[in-house]
Parts: structure tokens; sequence; C-alpha cells
């Protein structure tokens, strides 16, 4: 009888300590890299564009101001307390290439504002801001409008692409296949029980998002998806495992999804542009000619 009594006292004190843990264990570090485009010599102007709940979000537009002609564009969207200053290896890839390069900052990273949380929901509602932003660029072509996620922004960039029908293609670069699966994974590193408190964190932070993680899962939006998309992967990446990109491929609704496996490569899968940017570029050339009006 003490017993039940003791463990109905815990859960209670979990519950009640709930949300202050999670939003501490949760919260996002603001990236301090300082590199912008002008280190790396490439033509840009700084822009704000507004997001939801009255939100700024900065970033970065790469592209030629005198351009003739309109020209594909990719938004690009890092990773989960990253920042668009550690996607500029991206930038240059595809400036170089022909292709004008949207990079932001989602909320609560980089420079961008502050909001009361952060999710891969809101990643996907930051980058779809910048899609609407970008069709009203007198350089960019909307109907090839590309998108670039690393992680995180990987998972919001196939989540966005799941709802629309106006993409020339996306990359998803390191995703997770499923949320909950990836928290668990987090929560067993760090011996966490997955009964009542690991139950409790997957329930509130699905609460608090406004979406059950099945709806948003990569391995079930890819089934949505028209576009063509990318899935790259790193071998070697202990963070998100090579099986969680497998798991994405295998639920793919037809052959417009490709899957691009790298050797001697980790999570942070950025460093390796120099080496497998041509089959990046490959993917967005045959894409490109697919949207070309």
């Amino acid at each position: 009888m003490y017993a039940l009594i003791s463990l109905a006292a815990i859960v209670l004190v979990l519950i009640a300590s709930a949300p202050w843990l999670i939003r501490r264990a949760y919260r996002v570090p603001r990236c301090t890299a300082t590199d912008t485009p002008a280190s790396l010599k490439l033509p840009y102007r700084d822009c704000r564009i507004p997001t939801v709940n009255g939100k700024q979000l900065v970033g970065w537009f790469i592209v030629k101001q005198d351009l003739e002609d309109r020209i594909p564009v990719v938004a690009v969207m890092h990773g989960w307390g990253g920042c668009a200053a550690q996607m500029l290896p991206f930038a240059t890839l595809l400036y170089q290439a022909g292709y004008g390069v949207l990079l932001l900052d989602a909320r609560n990273h980089g420079n961008s504002d502050s909001d009361s949380f952060s999710s891969m929901p809101r990643f996907a509602e930051d980058l779809e801001h910048g899609l609407e932003w970008l069709k009203e660029q007198p350089q960019a072509d909307p109907h090839r409008l590309f998108l670039l996620g690393h992680s995180v922004g990987a998972a919001a960039s196939l989540l966005l692409a799941s709802r629309r029908r106006d993409l020339a293609g996306v990359i998803s670069i390191a995703s997770f296949a499923h949320p909950r699966e990836l928290m668990r994974r987090q929560m067993r590193s760090n011996h966490i029980p997955y009964y009542p408190v690991g139950w409790l964190i997957l329930h509130y932070i699905e609460t608090t998002i406004g979406y059950s993680f099945d709806e948003i899962a990569p391995c079930n939006t890819i089934h949505h998806t028209s576009c063509p998309v990318l899935l790259v992967h790193g071998k070697t990446d202990h963070f998100i495992p090579v099986e969680d990109a497998e798991t994405i491929y295998a639920n793919r609704p037809g052959d417009n999804i490709h899957l691009l496996l790298l050797e001697h490569t980790g999570h942070n899968s950025i460093n390796a542009v120099s080496r497998h940017g041509e089959k990046v570029l490959d993917f967005l050339e045959k894409s490109t000619s697919l949207h070309n009006p």
C-alpha cells in the first residue's frame, strides 16, 4: 500500500516538473559561428522574413543582382542548435553551379527572433515562409525552388515537401526516420527509463508541438511527397544511424526518391560536400530539367 502511494507521489512530481525539465533539456543553444557569405566572396544581401507568431527570420540571399533571367534557388535549413553560417559550404557549391541560395536561421537559432519553443514543425513553418519570400524575388524562378536541410532541418524539409506540390526537389541530409525513436535512443543513452519518465516526456512534447509523432515522422511523410527527393546519409553517423535513411527510403512512394549513402561520413555530413558535391549537383540538374518551363 505504501509502495503504491510512494509510486503515485513520484508520478505526480514528474508530471508537475515535466514542462520545466523538458524545456531545459531541449533548450536551444545559440550558434556562435561568425562566417558570412562575404568571407567566401559570395554576393549576397541580408534579409528579414516574417514568420509565425509575429517573429522575424534572419538570413542571407546569395545571388547575382544583375541577372537577365530567373534562376533556380535552393532554400537551406540548418539542424538543431545550428545556424545559417554552418551551411555556407553548400552556398559556395550551389552558387558556383548557377543556383541562388537562401540561408535561413530558424527561430531561436542564429540571429532570428526567439519564440516559446523550437520543434521540427516550427522549422518547417520557417522554411515555408522562406519559400513564400523567395517567390517574390525577381531573381528566383518560382517553378524551380528546392529545399536542402540537415538533420532536423532535413526532417522539416521532408514534412514541408509532403504538404506542397510546387517544389522542384528536396535534398535531405542526415534526417531521422521517426522522432519518437530518435528521442527513445537519446533516453537510452542517458539511462532514462521509458516508463514512466520517457513516456511522460514524449506525451508532453506531442501535446506542446500540436502534432503526433506519427503525423510528422519522415518515414510517414515521404508517402505524400511528389517531387524528387535525394536522401543523403553518412554510413558512420552515430547520432542518427544510417538505418534511419534506409527506413525512409523503404517507404518511398515511387522512383522519385533516391538514396545516397556516404562512406566515412558521420552526422556532420555538411563537411563532406567537398567530396560528394558533384552527386548533389547531378540530382539538382536532373530535377531542374524536369521543371524548366
